[in-house]
């Protein structure tokens, strides 16, 4: 029960992975806060999960976010973790794919995130205490073909999200990179095709993934130990993501400069 009590903000809450967490989040306690576009659908997740806040965006609509973070912490009080879930997946080769699809995904996978994460962080940072936590995938960390839109933001939001971890972490704000395989949901059904349109059918492998409920599972108890990289996964995926470890030390050691000073002395140098 290491949520109870907590306000979690969920993007993407209304299927698949994000309302898995949501459901496992309330039977820990938490006070949910839920976001995603199918209001329909997050009033469904919302009957199992208590009495949250239901606050549809769409995530790309960078100019509705202030006004939406504003209405969430004015009900939750503040908020303790912000899971940035809501994305969308692609599935076409490189060298047939629009370039439109590539400002989509990128758009919603990476750009939304950040602009999310940028309007809640400064509160975490002054209160001394919070969560963000990314969703990534295994595509994250290692390229997959078929899914170059895809890897280049899920990439990309790892990044972001190393570097955020290195300014914040040592003022009291969790940042989480959660890296799920193969899991149950209609992430391939939804995804983009090379023209943009969706796709329509699903992945053998997806079919066979991870149950919803199991990820979510591991990815709380991944949360609640403080893990940085949560890798949810199974067989040739998890040795993927797996090889990608040794650059923990390299990340730690970023981290150790900030707390040092680091910023300090590179404002000093650049005077």
């Amino acid at each position: 029960m290491a949520f109870e009590g907590q306000a979690a903000w969920i993007t993407g809450a209304s299927s698949g992975i994000g309302a898995a967490l949501a459901r496992a989040l309330a039977r820990d306690g938490a006070r949910l806060i839920l976001s995603g576009r199918n209001v329909e659908a997050l009033e469904q997740v919302a009957t199992d999960c208590g009495d949250p806040l239901l606050l549809p965006f769409e995530t790309t609509d960078y100019a509705a976010i202030p006004a939406a973070v504003e209405k969430a912490q004015d009900w939750s009080g503040g908020i303790d973790l912000l899971v940035n879930n809501a994305g969308i997946s692609q599935r076409s080769l490189a060298v047939e794919t629009a370039f439109p699809v590539y400002e989509r995904v990128i758009a919603v996978d990476l750009l939304a995130p950040i602009a999310l994460t940028q309007a809640v962080i400064p509160a975490m940072v002054a209160r001394g205490s919070g969560r963000i936590a990314m969703i990534s995938s295994i595509a994250g960390k290692v390229g997959v073909p078929m899914r170059t839109a895809y890897c280049a933001a899920k990439f990309g939001i790892a990044g972001y999200a190393d570097a955020l971890r290195a300014e914040v972490g040592y003022q009291g704000v969790h940042v989480h990179n959660i890296f799920p395989g193969s899991v149950r949901t209609d992430v391939s059904r939804n995804a983009l095709t090379a023209n943009g349109s969706r796709r329509g059918v699903s992945d053998k492998v997806i079919d066979n993934g991870i149950d919803p409920d199991v990820a979510v599972a591991q990815m709380i108890e991944g949360m609640a130990r403080g893990d940085r990289d949560i890798i949810v996964a199974e067989g040739a995926e998890l040795a993927m993501g797996e090889a990608r470890r040794m650059q923990d030390a390299l990340i730690d050691q970023i981290g150790a400069f900030m707390a040092a000073g680091y910023v300090q002395r590179m404002n000093d140098g650049a005077k």
